[in-house]
């Protein structure tokens, strides 16, 4: 048996192993939980506002000792926005650098800090990061697995 059947035999286990993590899940959601944990298939949990959609992940989360990615889903959500991170501020300052000097804009430029001095990529200030990572996009899902807020 691999790690998490063992962690997760069954639908009972996994109920009381919820309960030791102090939720309270019904045969329903357990059942659920355990199909998207053994198969493994995501699980789309939707529901008003304060039901317990983001303490069922945490829980579970807890109970197979993983870190918890969540992703916020809206009416309107496409792909580039739910698995990359834009920094559109690092994006409009190589836009306005191109402009300002005349130059058409390539992508490998974004992609790099033409302004960054050794000091300024070296930095430890948060703000200094956000402004000049090294690309305009990063994969939301490395935040949370690097320990990085997204």
């Amino acid at each position: 048996m691999n790690e998490v059947a063992d962690l997760v035999p069954s639908v009972d286990a996994l109920l009381q192993r919820l309960d030791d993590v102090d939720y309270l899940a019904d045969p329903g959601l357990a059942t659920a939980l355990f199909c998207a944990v053994r198969l493994p298939q995501p699980l789309l949990l939707e529901g008003e506002a304060g039901v317990g959609k983001t303490e069922a992940g945490k829980a579970l989360a807890a109970v197979l000792d993983t870190p918890l990615i969540r992703l916020q889903c809206y009416e309107g959500i496409d792909v580039s926005e739910a698995l990359y991170e834009w920094n559109y501020t690092r994006q409009l300052l190589g836009i306005r650098l191109a402009e300002s000097s005349g130059r058409p804009l390539d992508e490998h430029e974004l992609a790099t800090d033409p302004t960054a001095s050794p000091a300024r990529t070296t930095t430890t200030n948060p703000r200094d990061r956000d402004t000049f990572p090294p690309a305009v996009c990063q994969p939301r899902v490395a935040a949370p697995l690097l320990g990085q807020q997204s």
